[in-house]
């Protein structure tokens, strides 16, 4: 178990109800793809589980997959690993790149085009945890399954 930068431990592995990994491609459709996996494991984690996933944490996850894995396709080379998991309280996407790099959320500025990837992501998750790989970096985001569970 590791530690996030607010100091929370992670989740411990046996804790998930369900978890599911994905080899995604580079080329144009990896996001949508992304995207239609976590729709698919959080159906069936209502459906096999019987775990509530709100509409809001179906859309959250959506938008942190899209996000990262955007920017893994933007900025690293070669396939993106995804991974989902779940237990009654959060939904965590983990999306692991080829990019040591670590990114860094910008200032706000209104009148920048883009590059605020990790600034929605930051706001619409739990916590987020970055850690260099000895390969790449992983990112793991998490995302609540109730409103209550917001910091």
């Amino acid at each position: 178990m590791g530690v996030d930068p607010d100091g929370e431990a992670d989740t411990a592995p046996d804790s998930y109800v369900m978890r599911a990994g994905y080899a995604l491609g580079g080329d144009d459709r990896c996001i949508a793809d992304a995207r239609h996996h976590a729709i698919a494991f959080l159906g069936q984690a209502h459906g096999e589980h019987h775990l509530v996933v709100p509409d809001r944490a179906r859309d959250l996850t959506q938008l942190v997959v899209s996000e990262l894995v955007t920017n893994a396709r933007k900025y690293a080379p070669g396939p993106v690993l995804m991974e989902l998991r779940i237990t009654p309280r959060i939904v965590e996407v983990v999306v692991w790149d080829s990019e040591p790099t670590v990114p860094v959320a910008r200032p706000a500025d209104p009148g920048r085009i883009g590059q605020h990837g990790l600034e929605i992501v930051k706001a619409a998750t739990e916590a987020l945890l970055i850690e260099q790989e000895p390969v790449g970096k992983r990112i793991t985001a998490r995302i609540p399954l109730s409103d209550t569970a917001r910091r």
